[in-house]
């Protein structure tokens, strides 16, 4: 379907004319006018994650006056409604009607990933706050040189994960739920179980499920009966909430570990009280950007920003901080200039990129409380 999509989208763009590049070589004098979309799920199953990116986008905007290198920034945004085909769509328009010089998005990698494949082959610059699957940055031809992340990918997440199974929670063995149609959980889930089974635990059930999907009642069944000492659930918050409900209906009461995608203020707190998952930031991280961040947040928005917000707020940084240092609209330019970032101060933590693209930093480990709040238990660093 992806590569359909895709397809699609580049014969659209070959009948637009605009196959030779919309990114590329600007005036590079400073004092314009430089367009960069927001793409971001405003609507839909997450639509909390879009309104937390949306608002850590402008805050940051507003913290630079709309200004990087001599220029006004002039934002974009597009509502992918967290489906790939409309996050395409809203792509491609930025590029060759709006002119975008970079894309800040999509939330979800099953949207970022096909958004990046458009935007790298145009020379459009993309950062996305949140999405963790490798195949963001990398594609089938390597490394997709004008895309880049905020987060921390899947492989270091599900290594997390594995980690405190195995040292914290003393976890022997482990159930795996997850949606077979999602990069995200995908990854994740596969990542757990090398890692589970690498340091000496047993994955006793990979079930899968659909997007769709609401009665896991027949899957929960057959995990119950093979007494698993914990439940790996790597989804976003809404199907996450559902499955655990679920889960204690039948009597599996064991621990609980999650992804970034529970960080929602959707969650069912109540349910999942107790419960784990990793995450890029904690609220209460004593570090200066973190509690200017969330001083500055809460004074906007009245509320705690969740890390959704945060990895907006980090990704919008750097794409500015890209922009001042190229000093130019030549995103050849901005794309080296946020390549050769390092040491870079965010929230999340001091962002320097490797060679694929991916910030080296660390990872938290935040427990549910039925409080409604996310308690803060351990860092975990690469």
């Amino acid at each position: 379907m992806m590569k359909r999509i895709l397809a699609l989208t580049v014969a659209a763009m070959m009948v637009a004319g605009v196959v030779a590049g919309c990114g590329g070589a600007g005036s590079g004098s400073g004092g314009g006018t430089i367009k960069i979309g927001m793409i971001a799920p405003m609507t839909g199953d997450v639509k909390t994650f879009g309104e937390s990116t949306e608002q850590g986008v402008l805050l940051a905007l507003e913290q630079h006056k709309n200004k990087a290198g001599g220029y006004t920034i002039e934002l974009v945004k597009g509502d992918d409604r967290n489906d790939p085909t409309e996050g395409v769509n809203i792509a491609t328009k930025m590029i060759t009607q709006d002119k975008v010089k970079a894309i800040i998005g999509s939330v979800s990698s099953k949207v970022t990933i096909p958004i990046s494949e458009v935007a790298n082959a145009q020379k459009v610059i993309t950062i996305t706050g949140t999405s963790t699957n490798e195949k963001v940055t990398m594609g089938e031809k390597g490394r997709k040189p004008f895309v880049f992340r905020a987060c921390f990918i899947d492989p270091f997440q599900g290594l997390v994960g594995a980690k405190f199974a195995l040292n914290t929670l003393k976890a022997k063995t482990a159930a795996v739920m997850y949606d077979k149609g999602n990069d995200y959980t995908v990854g994740l889930a596969e990542q757990f179980k090398l890692n589970f089974e690498k340091g000496g635990g047993k994955v006793v059930a990979m079930e899968t499920y659909a997007q769709a999907d609401s009665d896991f009642n027949a899957i929960l069944t057959k995990i119950a009966g093979l007494k698993p000492e914990m439940l790996y659930l790597p989804d976003y918050y809404n199907k996450v909430s559902l499955i655990a409900k679920q889960a204690k209906s039948k009597g599996l009461n064991v621990p609980m570990v999650g992804g970034d995608g529970w960080d929602s203020t959707d969650i069912d707190y109540a349910t999942l009280d107790g419960q784990y998952f990793t995450n890029h930031y904690a609220a209460d991280d004593t570090r200066k950007e973190v509690q200017t961040f969330v001083k500055d947040y809460e004074a906007k928005y009245k509320k705690k920003p969740d890390a959704l917000a945060a990895l907006a707020y980090d990704a919008t940084l750097v794409l500015l901080e890209g922009i001042d240092n190229a000093k130019s609209d030549d995103t050849e330019k901005i794309r080296a200039a946020i390549q050769g970032l390092k040491n870079f101060s965010a929230v999340s933590g001091k962002i320097t990129y490797d060679e694929k693209g991916n910030p080296i930093k660390g990872a938290v480990i935040l427990q549910v409380k039925a409080a409604k709040s996310f308690k803060f238990v351990e860092t975990v660093n690469p």
